[in-house]
């Protein structure tokens, strides 16, 4: 068994540095920017993540890690529940709901859902550019369950599985999609590391009644049926991949007070590598200050500097209620606040 502990972290510790690696000497190559499907799995969740610049894998202590870590989960000692409603730029609304159950030796399990909606817009055509009468809407939706378990009393894994579908009008696409993750505890007092591989599936294609067209096979040819049935085919996007490697550091200056330094390092398959940089300082075991960078490094960034708070308060001997809020620079776009509602019970 120790032996099989040892072979789990040296792996675990090659294949991050090979990540840290690849990250930092990748050098100038195209971004491949809006070559992927489902963007809205790229928008961060939770106020205390994006607090802290999106460093998070190696953090991964609360709800909100299904998204950046699900090895996390496996950390979690009581039953979680978090929402999180964002009004993103243009109106695009973001709503994320998850729970998680310790299931003792076993594991820990959870569900969440993700959902993108967009207002209903006018329908605008050429011979009609300010909108014939009628109305469109899109959303995108991800939805599934994770699995986390500790292997060793340092190591843990964790898997989601979810379910992805996009919709604009009367098309849609769907698809399948896993996110493994995994968590070390160095032995370093303080110090842990994870690595998370997101949106791995088979990638998405519109179809629907809109893409279906009447033609006339033969035009030349007079008396031949021109009402002939065809749908027009799209082409078909990948998910955006992204492979994500982060530390995470925690000490305790004074017995009321604690500091969490973390970094990632990203490696999306339709951006240019990045590093994400956090902090936070939680004082009296109670309130919390967080102040982080966003995408620090990437080509043509229009996020960056990112700033937080939040409160836990005990509402019984085994639950509390927890409030987070979350400031951040979306440069041109402007900034978007949000807030984060967790509950343990």
């Amino acid at each position: 068994m120790i032996r099989y502990s040892r072979v789990i972290r040296l792996s675990f510790v090659v294949l991050c540095l090979g990540l840290l690696s690849h990250s930092i000497y990748a050098g100038d190559r195209l971004t491949n920017a809006g070559t992927t499907s489902a963007a809205f799995l790229e928008v961060g969740i939770g106020a205390r993540s994006m607090g802290m610049g999106g460093a998070y894998v190696a953090v991964a202590e609360d709800p909100i890690t299904m998204y950046w870590n699900p090895a996390g989960v496996s950390r979690i000692k009581q039953a979680s529940s978090v929402f999180e409603q964002v009004n993103w730029v243009t109106d695009v609304s973001f709503n994320y709901l998850a729970t998680i159950l310790p299931l003792g030796k076993i594991g820990s399990m959870g569900v969440f859902i993700n959902a993108m909606t967009i207002p209903d817009q006018l329908v605008r055509t050429v011979q009609y550019p300010d909108g014939n009468g009628e109305e469109y809407s899109a959303s995108g939706l991800a939805m599934g369950i994770s699995y986390a378990r500790n292997l060793t009393d340092r190591f843990s894994i964790g898997l989601n599985a979810k379910y992805l579908s996009e919709r604009i009008w009367h098309e849609k696409a769907s698809s399948i999609a896993f996110d493994i993750g995994t968590l070390y505890d160095t032995g370093l007092p303080g110090l842990s590391i994870g690595a998370c591989i997101s949106n791995f599936g088979a990638g998405l294609q519109l179809g629907g009644s809109d893409l279906i067209i009447f033609n006339d096979p033969d035009p030349l040819h007079l008396g031949n049926n021109d009402k002939i049935m065809g749908e027009l085919m799209t082409d078909e996007w990948p998910l955006p991949l992204n492979m994500q490697f982060g530390l995470a550091y925690r000490f305790i200056p004074h017995q009321n007070m604690q500091f969490v330094l973390a970094a990632d390092a990203l490696h999306p398959i339709n951006n240019s590598e990045s590093v994400n940089l956090g902090l936070e300082l939680k004082l009296f075991n109670m309130f919390y200050l967080r102040s982080g960078y966003n995408a620090l490094f990437q080509t043509d960034s229009e996020t960056g500097l990112t700033l937080g708070g939040g409160l836990d308060y005990q509402l019984f001997s085994a639950s509390s209620l927890r409030v987070d809020y979350a400031y951040a620079d979306l440069g041109h776009l402007g900034s978007i606040s949000r807030f984060t509602l967790g509950l343990t019970f």
